[in-house]
């Protein structure tokens, strides 16, 4: 196992902090070894320079580098900040005030089907001011951290391009930004948003 590198079809375990944009004091998220990054290397989940930064790393290799916003959750897009008619957070006819508080972030679907989260910015008498940007779009990325283990994928791991069981991100759990539900969808909870697509 210790011979072993971080490489495609290899099931890779992180911790890291990382910090963004200027502000470099301020840690956004950190991972430690009760909560580590678990991921399926080279099967998309992540962000493409993120696993180059890494790749060809062994266990208790350190790691440290900076992604320009370009390399990670690129520019703010203006269109991505929406008037949401405020009759499509009725449920049963009545508006949950709570929900829609500024600073709170929503799960919603497009009309395609797709998952988004949206962050309230404004309240209006009949609409919704919602921020649909990634929460980091804009900034640059700053990642600390290192490997703690390294294993080979199972077979089904690598044909469904997932962790099974418990994983941190790219598996079921739910919980791993960029990881996928049980239908196979793209999921950003919380957890690992620095890394994962």
């Amino acid at each position: 196992m210790k011979d072993m590198i971080v490489e495609k079809n290899k099931v890779v375990s992180l911790i890291y902090e990382l910090r963004a944009g200027s502000n470099t004091e301020e840690v956004v998220e950190k991972l430690n070894e009760s909560n580590p990054l678990t991921f399926l290397f080279g099967s998309g989940s992540l962000l493409p320079k993120f696993e180059s930064n890494i790749d060809g790393l062994k266990v208790g290799d350190g790691f440290d580098f900076r992604l320009a916003s370009t390399d990670a959750y690129g520019d703010i897009i203006n269109d991505a900040i929406v008037e949401v008619p405020k009759n499509v957070f009725l449920v049963d006819g009545e508006l949950d005030n709570d929900l829609l508080t500024v600073g709170n972030s929503i799960p919603m679907m497009d009309s395609q089907g797709n998952r988004l989260s949206g962050v309230v910015l404004n309240v209006a008498d009949d609409s919704v001011k919602m921020d649909f940007n990634h929460p980091l779009a804009g900034e640059d990325l700053i990642f600390k951290g290192k490997v703690v283990d390294i294993r080979e994928a199972t077979e089904e791991e690598v044909t469904h391009g997932h962790l099974h069981g418990n994983s941190s991100c790219g598996g079921e759990c739910g919980g791993g930004c960029g990881g996928h539900d049980e239908e196979g969808e793209g999921n950003c909870g919380s957890g690992c948003c620095g890394s994962c697509q």
